[in-house]
C-alpha cells in the first residue's frame, strides 16, 4: 500500500500552492484529476457510490464529503482537501484542511485543534492497543479546547477496498473496542467543529454540513500497525537532494 498512500500525499503537497483566494473547488479537482491520472493511478472516488468528482473539497461549515463546485475560495476561508487514490490494487486516503490566504482566529483554532487532535490519535496506535483508546484520545483532547467531534463520520479500514472494517470512531472509551494488531491497516481523520457536533447532508447527497454552521476541520492519514508501534503511510515522497 504504501506507493498508494506516498501519491496520495504527494497530490497534497502539489496542490498547496493552488489553494489561494479566487481559485474553484472545482478548478482545484481538475489539477488533481490530471495529476493522478498521469501517474498513472486513478482518483478513487470518482463515481464511487456515485460521487461525481475526483476529489472531495470541504470549505468553512462543510465537515466532509463537499462536492467540488464553481464557487470560489476567498480571503479568510478554510477548505478540506480529501484525497483518494487506487494504485496498483489499493487505495490510499489522506485529507488536510489549508488556510486560504490569512485565516482568522476561529479558523486558525479548529484547524489547528484538528491537526493536534489527529497527532494525538496516531500515538495511541501500537499492538495490544484499543480502537477506544484512540477515539478518547481525541474526544477529550477536542472536548478540552472547546470544540465538539463529530460522531456520524469515522475512520475506517482500507486495502484492496475504499472502505473496510474496521471502523475508527474519533471517540469512546479507553480499553473499549477492537485490539490493534500487527498488520492492521486504516485511516484515523478526525472531524473536528468549533460547535456542536451535529450535521446534516445536503439536498446534493453528499455534502455535510455543520447544524450550527459553526466552522469545522479535519485531518486524515492511513496508517499501519507494526509489531512495535506505527508506520504512517500517507507521507509525502521526501524531496530529493
Amino acid at each position: 500500500m504504501r506507493p498508494a498512500c506516498r501519491m496520495a500525499a504527494d497530490v497534497l503537497v502539489m496542490i498547496e500552492p493552488f489553494v489561494k483566494p479566487g481559485i474553484s473547488t472545482n478548478e482545484l479537482n481538475d489539477i488533481c484529476h490530471d495529476y493522478i491520472v498521469s501517474h498513472g493511478a486513478y482518483p478513487s472516488p470518482l463515481n464511487y457510490r456515485g460521487f461525481p468528482k475526483s476529489i472531495c473539497t470541504s470549505p468553512n461549515h462543510v465537515i466532509c464529503h463537499g462536492v467540488p463546485g464553481d464557487k470560489k475560495l476567498k480571503n479568510g476561508d478554510i477548505v478540506n482537501i480529501d484525497i483518494t487514490v487506487y494504485l496498483n490494487d489499493f487505495h490510499g486516503d489522506t485529507s488536510k484542511t489549508f488556510y486560504v490566504g490569512e485565516p482568522g482566529i476561529k479558523a486558525r483554532k479548529v484547524t489547528e485543534i484538528s491537526r493536534r487532535a489527529l497527532d494525538l490519535g496516531i500515538q495511541q496506535v501500537r499492538p495490544g492497543a484499543t480502537l477506544g483508546d484512540i477515539g478518547h484520545a481525541i474526544q477529550s483532547y477536542a472536548e478540552s479546547e472547546g470544540c465538539s467531534i463529530v460522531r456520524d463520520y469515522c475512520g475506517h479500514g482500507i486495502g484492496r477496498n475504499f472502505h473496510e472494517e474496521p471502523q475508527v470512531l474519533h471517540f469512546g472509551r479507553p480499553g473499549e473496542g477492537m485490539k490493534l494488531k500487527p498488520g492492521m491497516v486504516f485511516t484515523i481523520e478526525p472531524m473536528v467543529n468549533l460547535g456542536r457536533h451535529h450535521g446534516k447532508v445536503l439536498k446534493d447527497g453528499w455534502t455535510v454540513v455543520t447544524r450550527d454552521r459553526s466552522l469545522s476541520a479535519q485531518f486524515e492519514h492511513t496508517m499501519a500497525v507494526t509489531a512495535d508501534g506505527v508506520e504512517v503511510l500517507t507521507l509525502p515522497t521526501p524531496p530529493q537532494d
